[in-house]
C-alpha cells in the first residue's frame, strides 16, 4: 500500500512538471527568439549608423562641388565668379538636383537668396536666418525640427576677407529613417513567423528524436517481474539509439537474472520436495524399537545427503551466469586427461581405459572441465554393471580439444538424444539413476561456458561416446595428438582399446 501511494505520488509531481520536450522546445524558441531580437537591433543601429554616414558623405559632396564651382568661370559670361555670388549659387542650383531629402538654401548679404522644395522653410526661422546668415567659418551640425532630425552643412562664400553668401547643405533624414524603421518592422513580423514555423517543426522533429526515449519509458512501465520480454526498437547509431540498446542489454541481464533465480527456485521446489515428504514420512512413522530408529536414521541421513548434492548442483547452475564462474588458465591436456582418469576410477568397479591421450597446453578452467568430465563417468557407471568397460581420451580437432568419456552399456535412444540434457531429465530405458538428473545439464552449462559444447554418439544396444569440445582459446600450444602405450601399472589401465572413437 505505502509503495502504491510512493508510485502515485511520485507520477502526480512529475506529471505537474512540463514535459523534457517542452522543456527542450520552450528553451529553443526562447534562444531563437533572444537572438532574432538581438539580430533586428542589431540591424537598425548598422542601418541608422549608415545613414548618419550616407548624409555625411553627401553633405561633403556638395560641399567640395560648390567650392570647386565658386572658383572657376561663369558659364554665361566666361569671367571668373569673383564675389557674384548670386550667380555662383543660380549655376549650382541650376546644374544640382537635390538627392531624397536634401534642401539647398542660399544667403547673399546675410539674406534668403533662393532655396529648393522641403518639408520644412527653414529659411523663415529667424534664428536659423540669423546664424547662417552672418557666418564666417564653415559650420556643420544637426538641428531637431518637428519632422524630425536635419543635418546640415552651412558653406560661407567670402571674398576679400568679408562673408559675400551662404550655402547651406540640409538633409532631412526623416524619410529615410521611416524606411529604415518599416523595413526593421517587416523583419520582425518576417522573424516571428519564422520562429512559429522553426519551432513547430522542432516539435514534430523533437516527437521523432526523442520515440525511442518514450517507448523506453512505456517499456520500462510495462515491465513487471512476469514478463521482461520487452525490448525498445533499435534504428541508426546516434546517442538515443546507443542509449536505447543499452537499455535493451540491461534488461537482457535483468531477464537473464529473474531467470535464472526462477529456475533455481522451481527446481529446488521440485527435487527437494520429494526427500522433504519421504523424510517426514518415515519420521512420523517411526517406532521406538532401537532397529527401526536405526534404519529409519540412515534413510534421513541419505535423504538429506541427496539433498545437499541437488542443492550444491543448483547451486552450480545458478552460478554459470556469474562472470567469475570460471578461471581460465593454461592447461597441460595430458596431465588433465591422466587425473581424470584417476578421479574417475573411484566412482565404480569399472574396466578404465584411456582411449587416447593428447599433449599440448590449452586455455580452461581445469577444475570445471575436470567437473563436466566425471559428471560424464558417473553418468556412464549408472548405465554400466561391474566389470564393463569405460574410456576417457582427450585429442586435438579442428577449432578446439575434444575430450571424451565413452561406455558399452544400453546407449541412448534417438528420441531421448536430447531430452537427456534437460534438467531433472533421466533416460527412460535401463537402469534408472539415483541423482537429481542434472549432472548433463552441469555438463553442458560448462561447455558452453567455456565456448564449447557437447556432442553424443551413441545408438540403442551399442553404448554412448559423449564428447566435449573446447574451443581454441589463445595460448594453445603443442597441439600433438597420439595414442597412449600400455601401461601394466597398477594405477591405471593404459590398454589401447580396439574402438577408438
Amino acid at each position: 500500500m505505502e509503495k502504491t501511494m510512493m508510485t502515485t505520488t511520485m507520477t502526480e509531481r512529475w506529471s505537474l512538471r512540463p514535459s523534457f520536450r517542452v522543456r527542450v522546445l520552450g528553451s529553443f524558441a526562447a534562444l531563437l527568439a533572444v537572438a532574432l531580437l538581438a539580430g533586428l537591433f542589431l540591424q537598425r543601429a548598422v542601418l541608422l549608423e549608415g545613414l548618419e554616414q550616407d548624409i555625411q558623405s553627401g553633405l561633403e559632396q556638395e560641399r567640395e562641388e560648390l567650392e570647386t564651382l565658386a572658383g572657376g568661370r561663369n558659364p554665361l559670361t566666361g569671367e571668373p565668379f569673383n564675389d557674384d555670388v548670386g550667380a555662383i549659387f543660380d549655376t549650382f542650383l541650376s546644374r544640382n538636383v537635390p538627392a531624397e531629402g536634401e534642401v539647398y538654401i542660399a544667403f547673399v548679404d546675410g539674406a534668403p537668396y533662393k532655396t529648393t522644395p522641403a518639408p520644412l522653410r527653414l529659411d523663415t526661422v529667424p534664428e536659423l536666418v540669423n546664424r547662417w546668415g552672418s557666418l564666417t567659418a564653415g559650420e556643420g551640425g544637426e538641428i531637431d525640427t518637428e519632422t524630425g532630425p536635419v543635418h546640415y552643412l552651412a558653406v560661407p562664400l567670402r571674398f576679400e576677407g568679408e562673408t559675400s553668401g551662404v550655402f547651406v547643405i540640409a538633409n532631412f533624414s526623416a524619410g529615410e529613417r521611416a524606411e529604415i524603421a518599416r523595413a526593421v518592422r517587416v523583419e520582425a513580423v518576417v522573424s516571428v513567423l519564422v520562429l512559429l514555423v522553426v519551432t513547430l517543426i522542432a516539435w514534430f522533429v523533437a516527437g521523432r528524436l526523442l520515440r525511442p526515449v518514450r517507448n523506453l519509458t512505456e517499456t520500462a512501465e510495462a515491465i513487471s517481474e512476469d514478463d521482461l520480454t520487452r525490448r525498445i526498437p533499435v534504428e541508426g547509431d546516434d546517442e538515443i539509439s546507443r542509449l536505447a540498446a543499452t537499455f535493451n542489454e540491461m534488461l537482457d541481464r535483468l531477464e537473464t537474472a529473474f531467470t535464472a533465480q526462477r529456475t533455481f527456485i522451481d527446481d529446488a521446489g521440485h527435487e527437494l520436495r520429494t526427500p522433504i515428504t519421504i523424510i517426514r514420512g518415515h519420521l512420523d512413522v517411526m517406532s521406538d524399537d532401537p532397529e527401526d530408529r536405526a534404519e529409519t536414521m540412515a534413510l534421513v541421513s541419505d535423504e538429506l545427503d541427496r539433498m545437499a548434492r541437488i542443492v550444491d548442483d543448483l547451486l552450480l547452475l545458478a552460478k554459470a551466469e556469474q562472470p567469475d564462474f570460471l578461471n581460465v588458465q593454461a592447461v597441460e591436456l595430458a596431465d588433465l586427461t591422466t587425473e581424470i582418469l584417476v578421479k574417475a576410477r573411484a566412482l565404480g568397479d569399472r574396466s578404465w581405459q584411456v582411449d587416447r591421450c593428447a599433449e599440448g597446453v590449452f586455455r580452461a578452467d581445469p577444475q570445471r572441465v575436470t567437473q563436466a568430465v566425471l559428471n560424464l563417468a558417473r553418468n556412464s557407471v549408472e548405465h554400466t554393471t561391474n566389470g564393463a568397460e569405460i574410456g576417457i581420451g582427450s585429442e586435438w580437432v579442428d577449432g578446439g580439444v575434444r575430450i571424451w568419456v565413452r561406455d558399452t552399456g544400453i546407449g541412448v535412444d534417438d528420441n531421448e538424444k536430447e531430452r537427456i540434457f534437460e534438467r531433472f531429465a533421466r533416460g527412460r530405458f535401463g537402469r534408472r539413476s539415483e541423482g537429481a538428473g542434472l549432472g548433463l545439464a552441469i555438463v553442458t552449462t560448462i561447455a558452453e561456458a567455456h565456448g564449447g559444447r557437447v556432442v553424443l554418439d551413441s545408438a540403442a544396444g551399442d553404448g554412448a561416446t559423449f564428447s566435449i569440445i573446447f574451443p581454441a582459446l589463445p595460448a594453445v600450444t603443442q597441439p600433438i595428438s597420439r595414442p597412449t602405450a600400455a601401461d601394466d601399472s597398477d594405477t591405471l589401465e593404459m590398454e589401447t582399446p580396439e574402438r577408438v572413437p
